[in-house]
């Protein structure tokens, strides 16, 4: 029987942080398809990119971990908040967080959507956010 969608995301997990590159590319399906909606230009297929692109990740980060805090299977689609966290080469903070939507089938993702963006170090606060996306800094009224 067919490992559940959240059993392979457990297992993407598990072999993301042994960075097993080849067992990672193993959950992937040869046809694979990527996009990031936030990013459109960023999006992708195959798995051959996918593993050019995660081994370029854990080559710059080689104490990098990955934690899924929560996820959620709804038919073949599998929604997950992600958590990836270590150190560049170049001694740098590296932390990123993302929520995805990976389709899988068969025991291989086919599919993924991901909603990711690197952790901001200090940063706008949400007044200075809003005005800078708006022009118009909110005011708040008791």
């Amino acid at each position: 029987m067919a490992a559940t969608g959240v059993e392979v995301i457990r297992e993407l997990v598990a072999r993301t942080n042994a960075h097993d590159l080849d067992g990672m590319a193993a959950l992937i399906h040869p046809d694979y398809r990527s996009e990031q909606p936030f990013h459109p230009a960023r999006g992708f297929g195959g798995r051959a990119q996918m593993k050019a692109n995660w081994g370029a990740i854990l080559t710059g980060v080689p104490d990098l971990r990955a934690e899924v805090p929560a996820s959620v299977q709804d038919g073949d689609v599998v929604w997950s908040e992600w958590h990836w966290w270590g150190t560049t080469e170049k001694r740098e903070p590296f932390e990123m967080r993302a929520i995805t939507q990976f389709t899988v089938r068969d025991g291989l993702v086919v599919s993924g959507r991901l909603f990711a963006e690197m952790v901001e170090q200090g940063g706008a606060d949400i007044n200075d956010a809003v005005e800078a996306s708006s022009g118009h800094r909110p005011r708040v009224e008791d």
